[in-house]
Order: structure tokens, then C-alpha cells, then sequence
């Protein structure tokens, strides 16, 4: 068995990792994890700087994750892909074929100002109505089961 985790280091992604971990230790699946660094729209020397930065960081926590799944008992390989994450996700379903895809739902925390948090609260209304803009064109396009797991 194969399952494939869409991760970024976020709280969320270590999150779905964790739970992926305890939901799935029975089957003693192989993990894939993925992450994707978003190449910049305009191409100059400080977007660059951006996009290594946020490649090596995307780089660090697949291998902190993979750390974490390997240190569980589970079999364990990584793909950091370029691009955008909708498309390089759907493709990474492709090539690799697994039996799931997991997701974390997206969330950003409130700065704890009261606009902030009624702000959040609702949004969060509206993502239980809807999907973010990746899981909702991961529903329509992949062809594996899609697990996305809630954020506590």
C-alpha cells in the first residue's frame, strides 16, 4: 500500500501527518511525501532569492517529516516538486500511483485581535461549506481517494 501526503511543514501538514501515521500503522503502508515550491510569477533577482528560500525550507521539512515517519517504523520517500501546487500535486498522483492522497485543510490562525478572529471565524463558516482552491481541484481531478484531514 501506498499512501501519498501532500507536505509542506506547516502545523496542518505535521498534523495530517501524525494522524496519517496512526490511521494507516496497521497497514504498514509506504509514505510519500510531497511538497511543492511555487515558482515566482516575475523573474528577478529578489523573486529568485524567494524561491530558494522557500525551496530549501520546502526541502528541510520533507526531510523532518520523512525523519518522523521513518522513526514510526514506516518505509519512506520524498518529492519536492516545482510549480504550482494544484497541478504538481495531481501529476505526483500519476507518476506514483498511490492508494490515497492525504491533505490537510488549510487554515491560518487569528493574530488575536478581534477583528482578526471574526474575520477567522468567518472564514472558517465558509470552509465548512467549501473546499480550499487545492483540495477542491484535487476532488474534481484525482483519480485516487482524497483523505482531507480536518485541522484540530
Amino acid at each position: 500500500m501506498k499512501v501519498m501526503i501532500a507536505y509542506d511543514g506547516s502545523r496542518n501538514a505535521k498534523l495530517a501527518l501524525a494522524q496519517t501515521v496512526s490511521l494507516f500503522r496497521c497497514n504498514a503502508p509506504t509514505l510519500i511525501l510531497v511538497g511543492v515550491a511555487e515558482n515566482p510569477r516575475d523573474v528577478t533577482d529578489a523573486n529568485e532569492d524567494l524561491f530558494q528560500q522557500e525551496y530549501e525550507e520546502r526541502k528541510a521539512a520533507l526531510k523532518e517529516g520523512a525523519d518522523f515517519a521513518h522513526q514510526e517504523g514506516f518505509e519512506v520517500d520524498w518529492v519536492l516538486a516545482e510549480g504550482d501546487a494544484r497541478k504538481m500535486l495531481l501529476q505526483a498522483t500519476q507518476k506514483h500511483q498511490p492508494d490515497v492522497l492525504v491533505i490537510a485543510r488549510h487554515s491560518s490562525k487569528p493574530d488575536g485581535g478581534i477583528i482578526a478572529q471574526s474575520l477567522s471565524y468567518f472564514v472558517d463558516e465558509l470552509d465548512y461549506m467549501t473546499f480550499g482552491k487545492v483540495s477542491s481541484f484535487l476532488a474534481r481531478r484525482v483519480e485516487c481517494p482524497l483523505l482531507i484531514l480536518p485541522s484540530p
